[in-house]
């Protein structure tokens, strides 16, 4: 096979660069090994060896072919890489060409590839029957033919049947004829009568050769048996019958029925009826009843296995005379085969943010019917953002058709569907799937669009406050949130040293204990933050409120606590029940209930006498001033909040019943007096109200009678001021707390004469007469001014003229 092999090889090389400009066309041995090398398609269709590897080529097989030849993707070589049987692809066809596709990817190409099949003689001539039994009549003249069927070889051209031996003998020779239709039989052609009585039967060996190299050879026995005449040989009513059968017919279907007749008459024009010659293939598909000529289907008739078939159909009498006829047998194609969907290539996953259009798979629908039958529309179901785009031949492309999102979607299942034109039409489906690759795209988003945090004041550091939660929709990575504080100052300091936020949890602690006098509220802006690439962030905002704790006890502005200052008011004798005497004014840091403060006297001088307001602190007499009073009171008050538990303080509250100050002794030794002796107090008392009674009573009458006319009860009426330095700074907003009402205002003013400037005279203001919004504001001058009026110095010039004249009666 040397010299045949390279004269193959020369071809291949001039036909394809003949026909390159069409399509691709080898020349190829059949049976030869695989490996074997066909050509190089990369340098046939002009790509560079560097460039072949990416282009990815592969031969396609319609339907399921096996593979004959493949390429390699390295260097482009085209190869043998199956058993290549010329006559089981092309029968008897003078030529034999097996049509492939060359399909390149990346990009996308389809090429065509005829690969010509060349004969080998690997075949030999073989007879229908091992032994053709003949019977000839004795009374045959010479030269009488006798058909004996010629061998069959699958070869063709110098390959097939060239010559036939036989048996050297003195009765026949053997002669090769042809028909009309340009097939070859032999015949055996007498060249000595017969002669019954010497010999009834001859046996001799025919064998047929081939033109091969080497040759191959086939043998027959004809075996001769000796009779009476029999002079014709059937003949067919037609040389050549033709039929038409439908494919997958059932079993036992009638195709045709074949006649022939015989001149001679009795059993020498018996005739029966057998093929010829038959493929193995056709021996599975039809049968022939020898009596009646009638051939039926034996097996499953396939258009795609075979649409023409062609039978040989021999007529023979009963004494070896015969005839052949030809049968062709034309399949009509029935839409039988669905469409089949072959998955080329195919993406894992195509990015969320693909633009539409983007590729993501390559298709190949096949139909192995024919004509109509074959035509297929092919689409992918509506719901999904894909479709099919037509490219070469049966090859379509799958593009995406709208953007995608991976949060909504993140894989689809594509459902491909194909339908061919037959009737009734047939489709198949197949799906693919397809995962959607996640980008960042989505910032995280909190839960609330704002949070709040309640807390204790006097809390633990540490404890938790809070916690934030936000999600993000992506995936992995970029749907992983990360938790941090944005830079920002709360009173001046770092938010960072109030509160910290857990990177992971979202969880806000505190890092400091709060003190709800010093900061009541505060707010941090809180970011999440993704671990995508680039990262997306959002930011909310939290409000940190605290709570008020029971954690300061009330604090009295007035009276001054003990030992700063000694104070006494002074309480007119003629003082009614109900009238104001003085005012406790306590404040609480605290609010709200914690800084409700209620007002108690829990010891005085005389029970009865004064009682002091539950939640204005404002110390009024219970009943009219008595003679028999004590001049000195005291009273000790106790301020409680109402907390819990409840916090309070206490005063000690200096009363002075009397008229004129001259009546009033040195009142440091009062207070002396009143600390060391009640009993000392009660013993002077009695004594000097014995020795002025008298006086003082007349004196009083007469002091009472004048200065009535001049609004005398001006001195207990009004309400007490007390100094704006009795405000700390952080009670200035007090107002509704329970702590200061701005509706009562007290100042203080040193008496005249006195020798110490201890002692507090109380001044009464009206409301009318003088704003509460102004009071805190007025400063001691301020005051004065306003006494300068001519109302206000008679009335003080009636008081100083009352007061000079008790101290001389007392003196």
């Amino acid at each position: 096979l040397n010299p045949a092999v390279e004269r193959v090889r020369r071809a291949n090389a001039l036909v394809a660069f003949f026909l390159s400009l069409f399509y691709l066309s080898y020349t190829v041995l059949e049976e030869l090994k695989p490996g074997y090398l066909i050509g190089n398609v990369a340098k046939d269709l002009g790509i560079e060896k560097e460039q072949i590897s990416a282009r990815k080529p592969r031969v396609d097989m319609e339907g399921n072919e096996k593979p004959y030849c493949g390429i390699n993707e390295k260097n482009g070589d085209l190869f043998v890489s199956g058993r290549i049987d010329r006559e089981e692809h092309c029968g008897e066809k003078p030529t034999c060409v097996l049509k492939f596709d060359v399909l390149l990817e990346n990009p996308l190409e389809l090429h065509r590839l005829s690969l010509q099949i060349q004969d080998i003689n690997d075949n030999a001539p073989i007879f229908p029957k091992d032994v053709i039994r003949l019977e000839i009549r004795e009374s045959a003249v010479k030269g009488a033919r006798y058909r004996i069927n010629a061998a069959h070889d699958a070869d063709l051209g110098q390959n097939a049947v060239q010559s036939y031996i036989l048996q050297e003998n003195v009765n026949f020779v053997f002669n090769i004829q042809t028909t009309n239709a340009g097939n070859k039989y032999g015949e055996l052609v007498l060249n000595k009568e017969l002669d019954r009585e010497e010999q009834q039967e001859l046996k001799l060996l025919l064998t047929a050769v081939d033109g091969g190299s080497p040759q191959r050879s086939g043998t027959v026995v004809i075996h001769v048996t000796v009779l009476d005449a029999n002079d014709n040989a059937p003949v067919f009513t037609e040389s050549v019958y033709t039929a038409s059968l439908q494919e997958n017919s059932p079993l036992n279907t009638p195709v045709i029925r074949v006649s022939a007749s015989d001149a001679d008459e009795g059993i020498n024009g018996e005739i029966t009826y057998e093929f010829s010659r038959l493929s193995e293939k056709s021996k599975k598909l039809f049968s022939l009843n020898e009596k009646t000529g009638e051939i039926v289907v034996t097996g499953d008739i396939d258009y795609e296995e075979g649409s023409k078939y062609e039978l040989m159909v021999e007529a023979k009498d009963s004494y070896g005379l015969s005839s052949e006829s030809k049968l062709i047998i034309q399949i009509t194609d029935v839409n039988d085969n669905a469409p089949i969907i072959i998955v080329k290539s195919l993406s894992s996953s195509i990015p969320e943010n693909a633009p539409p259009g983007t590729e993501v798979g390559i298709i190949n629908v096949q139909d192995r019917d024919s004509e109509r039958n074959r035509q297929v529309r092919c689409y992918v179901e509506s719901n999904a953002p894909f479709k099919l785009v037509p490219s070469i031949k049966n090859y379509y492309s799958v593009v995406s058709t709208g953007q995608l999102d991976r949060e909504l979607v993140s894989d689809y299942n594509i459902s491909i569907f194909a339908t061919d034109e037959g009737s009734p039409p047939l489709s198949s489906s197949k799906s693919v799937h397809l995962s959607v690759a996640d980008i960042n795209d989505n910032p995280p988003v909190f839960e609330e669009q704002s949070y709040s945090a309640y807390v204790s004041e006097n809390n633990q550091a540490g404890s938790t406050l809070c916690r934030v939660s936000a999600r993000d929709p992506d995936w992995r990575q970029n749907g992983t949130v990360i938790y941090s504080l944005l830079a920002a100052e709360v009173n001046g300091a770092p938010v960072s040293s109030y509160v910290s936020v857990n990177g992971d949890t979202g969880l806000i602690h505190a890092v400091r204990s709060f003190d709800y006098e010093q900061l009541r509220s505060f707010q941090v802006q809180v970011m999440a933050r993704d671990n995508g690439s680039p990262p997306l962030s959002s930011n909310v905002s939290v409000s940190v409120f605290i709570w008020d704790v029971n954690d300061n006890s009330p604090q009295i502005l007035y009276p001054a606590p003990e030992g700063s200052s000694f104070m006494t008011e002074l309480v007119p004798k003629a003082a009614h029940g109900g009238s104001l005497v003085s005012k406790v004014i306590a404040v609480d840091a605290d609010s709200g209930q914690n800084a409700w403060l209620s007002y108690h006297i829990v010891k005085s001088t005389d029970p009865g006498l004064f009682t002091i307001g539950l939640h204005s602190g404002e110390i009024r007499t219970q009943r009219d001033i008595s003679q028999s009073d004590s001049m000195k009171q005291n009273l000790i008050v106790a301020v409680k909040d109402n907390g819990q538990p409840s916090l309070s303080a206490t005063c000690a509250m200096y009363l002075l019943i009397s008229d004129n100050l001259a009546e009033v002794p040195e009142l440091k030794e009062i207070s002396y007096e009143e600390k060391n002796s009640k009993l000392t107090s009660y013993l002077i008392i009695a004594l000097v109200c014995v020795s002025t009674f008298f006086l003082t009573f007349i004196i009083i009458i007469l002091g009472v009678r004048f200065c009535r006319r001049r609004k005398p009860r001006l001195l207990f009426d009004g309400a007490v001021a007390i100094p704006s330095g009795y405000l700390p700074p952080n009670y200035a907003d007090v107002d509704g707390t329970g702590t200061l009402r701005s509706a009562y205002n007290y100042d203080a003013y040193l008496t005249t004469g006195s020798r110490t400037s201890d002692f507090k005279f109380v001044s009464s203001y009206n409301d009318n007469t003088l704003p509460a919004d102004q009071t805190l504001r007025k400063s001691p001058t301020d005051f004065l001014e306003a006494f300068d009026d001519s109302s206000d110095a008679s009335q003080v010039g009636c008081f100083n003229r009352f007061t000079l004249l008790f101290t001389f009666i007392l003196f």
